[in-house]
């Protein structure tokens, strides 16, 4: 059952901060913009392996479809990015006219850490950041992720710089000021970049990406593949102010975890609002790592994953006002997360200019 909560009235005190003309406030020359940034356009990766999805590939593949239309029907353009002539046609069933279809070459459906990072300099022109990819840490190795990033770009006709060391999306959080959250489990983590100290990747984070003030958090969430990727434990919602779980009930997998990232996060001087976890949440007996926090920002709204949780509700509504001035959708992802990921995993934005 999905769950919408209409657009209220923005409150200036918490509504996400840019300039009057959507500059960005943060010092450099080029600099990742926030997810709340204006956007062009949405890619969105459409489930393709059925060996990667538990059974469930069919249900997957309709929640992700339902995520393309629910953000196609707010007026953003969609492209849904399907492997192959029987995807398409499978895809095209599902999804609105509003929807475009793109045929290219991809292994996972994980665009968030394959595709290219977009960055924006004052003078408003995009570039896109390609980086190292290695499965996240040699686990999932497929065809075409590697290049797949690269080839949005192109299609976006964006100059693109390829970096030289790994990293994914979904380890980074920022909020448009040069600040960026990430995890030490994932980050520092020796399946990555063996070669390189805290120091090192401080260094990158602002060479590449204009991240000059770096919030280490600590683990993400438990039996997370991505060895806890950041967008799904800590979410900036404004500049400086970040979205954290609050466990729900005494068997939450992950109560340390939250709580160790509101502390770090308060300590760094970022303010904290707690959002009600999903709480245990679980398939074939194995801990799942559901969280709201895998939302995705898009221009005019903002879809958040339910789980069949007794909190769906309690989740959205949490997360809904936090943007005051987007819509809030709430649309079942379980069958997206058997597969290893959510909504914000499947997809990334293209910043207009």
């Amino acid at each position: 059952m999905n769950w919408r909560a209409p657009a209220k009235p923005p409150n200036p005190q918490h509504e996400p901060q840019m300039t009057k003309d959507h500059t960005m406030t943060a010092p450099g020359t080029a600099l990742m913009p926030p997810e709340w940034y204006p956007q062009d356009v949405l890619w969105i990766g459409f489930p393709h392996l059925a060996e990667e999805w538990s059974g469930v590939i069919d249900r997957a593949q309709e929640q992700i479809a339902a995520f393309a239309n629910a953000v196609a029907e707010t007026g953003q353009e969609v492209r849904l990015i399907v492997r192959d002539a029987a995807n398409a046609a499978r895809a095209a069933s599902l999804v609105s006219s509003k929807v475009v279809l793109e045929q290219r070459v991809y292994g996972d459906v994980w665009l968030r850490d394959t595709g290219p990072l977009v960055v924006r300099d004052h003078a408003g022109a995009r570039a896109a950041r390609l980086f190292g990819f290695n499965g996240w840490g040699e686990k999932y190795l497929m065809p075409g992720d590697q290049e797949i990033g690269a080839d949005l770009a192109a299609s976006a006709h964006l100059p693109a710089t390829r970096a030289d060391w790994v990293l994914e999306g979904g380890a980074l959080d920022g909020d448009g000021t040069g600040l960026v959250a990430t995890t030490e489990q994932c980050l520092l983590n020796p399946n990555r970049n063996p070669h390189l100290s805290r120091a090192d990747l401080e260094l990158r984070l602002a060479r590449d990406l204009g991240f000059d003030r770096v919030l280490w958090l600590g683990d993400g969430l438990i039996n997370d593949h991505t060895d806890g990727h950041v967008d799904n434990l800590a979410r900036f919602v404004a500049t400086n102010r970040l979205a954290v779980p609050r466990a729900t009930g005494e068997d939450d997998p992950n109560t340390a975890i939250y709580a160790d990232a509101v502390a770090r996060a308060r300590a760094f001087g970022v303010e904290v609002v707690e959002v009600p976890s999903p709480g245990r949440m679980e398939w074939d007996g194995v801990v799942q790592p559901a969280s709201y926090m895998n939302f995705v920002i898009t221009s005019h709204a903002v879809i958040v994953p339910i789980f069949g949780s007794p909190h769906d509700d309690e989740g959205v509504a949490a997360i809904a006002a936090l943007f005051p001035g987007r819509e809030t959708i709430g649309l079942m992802g379980d069958a997206v997360l058997i597969g290893g990921g959510g909504f914000h995993c499947s997809s990334q934005q293209l910043p207009r200019l």
